[in-house]
């Protein structure tokens, strides 16, 4: 019986040289991700994905492990174009193995024998062709890690900007020098989970900490748009002690990258602690803004948060954006992106007008007819 690593195999590419460094005969190293992994010729990386065979690396290419269209409020992205329509695709495989991988069907098809995510070949002229044909402005790297398999994603990204598309990564944030510098020309906005603030847990997850503080930095350094997300896991890093240090330094980087604090649910192996509630959400809320965070935003339970579903001017607190879930109810900023009461320009990637919001729902292509909301 084929293996899924044998299926996969077939399905690569030789390694970006830029993402590529021989260190000694018959051992390279990759440069895609934050472990910097030296593979030996016949090995994988902890990844699971990129290999050495023949004294060169491989990596995933010509396929799709899943593709849906989302609002780009699901990705989370509140400050770049609401209401447009998010083209999202990802492949299989990640550098972490997080017990509540809520993509874990994707991520984990490596390391899980449950996890089954069959590839669909495909190419970059016919993803963009069809993302293009829902009237989608964003086309969007997630449901693996994306930083693992950016060769592929570039390809796709060259395309999206040529037909006239935005581009984005939903992405642990787990990121190199080598890997930020070959994205960057091609990528307009980048969601980095951070995860928590405590080295250890990264650990218990696969990685470290400090690796994705750098890639934070470096992505708004590099004028790219970042917006934060952390999933509240009680008992995991949901201390007052760990919010306080983990705000601080979002605040440290920028008071305007919008964090996001999103709802956990049992799923995958993680089924111990109990889910989190609203309060849990409002109180890491209010830490935030007690740290100088200006964008707060609070997600998974809509409509049970009070207004930290939307948008409101850091200087008057007029509401700018109202949503409820992915849904936008109002939208207020003017043409070049300011508060329309006070004239403060508000931090984002914002389109000359709203234009529209063509679903709030996510939905897989060519199941179901789009509806213009």
């Amino acid at each position: 019986m084929t293996t899924l690593a044998e299926v996969l195999e077939i399905r690569t590419a030789e390694a970006a040289p830029e993402l590529v460094e021989e260190i000694s005969r018959g051992r390279i190293r990759c440069y895609a991700c934050g472990h910097q992994c030296p593979i030996p010729e016949g090995a994988v990386g902890v990844c699971k994905v990129r290999y050495v065979r023949d004294g060169r690396l491989h990596v995933p290419w010509g396929y799709v492990g899943g593709v849906q269209c989302d609002p780009i409020e699901k990705k989370p992205f509140f400050h770049a174009h609401p209401g447009a329509l998010a083209y999202s695709f990802g492949m299989l495989g990640c550098d972490l193995h997080c017990s509540y991988c809520q993509n874990w069907v994707t991520s984990q098809a490596l390391r899980d024998p449950s996890a089954v995510a069959p590839p669909v070949d495909a190419s970059p002229a016919a993803l963009v062709a069809d993302a293009r044909r829902l009237h989608a402005r964003v086309v969007v790297s997630t449901y693996n890690e994306p930083l693992i398999t950016s060769e592929w994603a570039m390809a796709i990204f060259r395309d999206a900007r040529a037909a006239g598309l935005m581009t984005a990564y939903v992405s642990n944030g787990n990121g190199t020098p080598q890997v930020l510098d070959y994205i960057r020309p091609w990528i307009d906005f980048y969601k980095v989970d951070l995860k928590s603030f405590d080295d250890r847990h990264y650990r218990q997850l696969g990685g470290r900490l400090d690796p994705i503080l750098w890639t934070i930095r470096t992505l708004h350094e590099m004028g790219i748009w970042v917006e934060l997300v952390t999933l509240l896991i009680p008992g995991f890093n949901d201390s007052d002690d760990e919010l306080k240090r983990l705000t601080s330094f979002v605040a440290s980087v920028s008071p305007y990258i919008p964090w996001h604090v999103t709802a956990f649910h049992k799923d995958y192996r993680m089924n111990d602690p109990e889910n989190t509630t609203p309060e849990m959400l409002m109180r890491a809320a209010a830490i935030a803004r007690n740290a100088g965070l200006c964008y707060v935003y609070a997600g998974n339970l809509p409509g049970r948060v009070g207004d930290l579903e939307n948008t409101r001017c850091h200087a008057c607190a007029a509401t700018l954006i109202a949503r409820d879930g992915y849904y936008i109810r109002s939208y207020r900023l003017t043409p070049d992106g300011r508060c329309p009461d006070c004239g403060t320009a508000i931090p984002g990637r914002w389109g000359a007008n709203f234009a529209g919001q063509i679903t709030s729902t996510p939905f897989v292509p060519g199941t179901r007819r789009l509806r213009t909301l």
